[in-house]
């Protein structure tokens, strides 16, 4: 039986990490380690985001049903994983609904649209991180991950351990992080996955 594995990730195509990701997918096709990787790109491009009028929280929402359906999760930090802000433009958290608008997931050129958010309320502490927040997409994946309590994995983007890239929401996980990359003996970069395979119990 296979393992359901989240990836968190910055996906920006010029300064992102999706190298990574491509080559913990190819690690997850193989015969041997049975992982179903599901990262954002996958979600995002799924049911949720199809629809023309989905929003921040609609996101954040099928976030959660995929970390909770998932036994642990890898976030991949970048250089610039600690500045991004994508996802944090709801304001529905301290705002009426009648003050508060949003642009629609990939409906940047059709500019915003009323709130959809009736009502809001304050989760309980065995409640999903509410999808209405000010988080980034990023920061929202690793509180949900942390809210419930799954097996958080955390990688640089590097050859090196580069603590100065965690962002402040994973302080303390410093001695956690590792270099997901290695030198070979061609000094070729490669994946490093025993970490991971630890972790995982591989």
């Amino acid at each position: 039986m296979s393992k359901q594995v989240y990836i968190s990730a910055d996906y920006d195509q010029l300064n992102g990490d999706q190298n990574v990701v491509e080559e913990l997918n190819k690690w997850g096709r193989d015969n041997l380690h049975k992982v179903d990787f599901i990262d954002m790109s996958k979600v995002s491009s799924g049911s949720v985001a199809n629809s023309d009028d989905c929003r921040i929280c609609d996101l954040k929402a099928e976030f959660n049903r995929q970390i909770n359906a998932s036994s642990a999760a890898i976030f991949v930090v970048g250089d610039m994983t600690a500045s991004r802000t994508a996802g944090s433009g709801c304001e529905r958290i301290s705002k009426e609904q009648w003050e508060c608008t949003c642009t629609p997931y990939k409906q940047n050129t059709n500019g915003a649209k009323a709130c959809t958010v009736s009502s809001v309320s304050t989760p309980s502490d065995t409640d999903d991180v509410g999808s209405i927040n000010k988080y980034s997409y990023l920061r929202h994946e690793f509180e949900q991950s942390k809210k419930k309590k799954k097996t958080i994995i955390i990688v640089y983007n590097s050859t090196r351990n580069e603590s100065n890239w965690l962002p402040i929401y994973m302080k303390g996980y410093e001695n956690d992080a590792k270099p997901f990359w290695k030198i070979d003996a061609n000094g070729k970069k490669d994946g490093d996955y025993s970490y991971i395979k630890e972790v995982l119990g591989f």
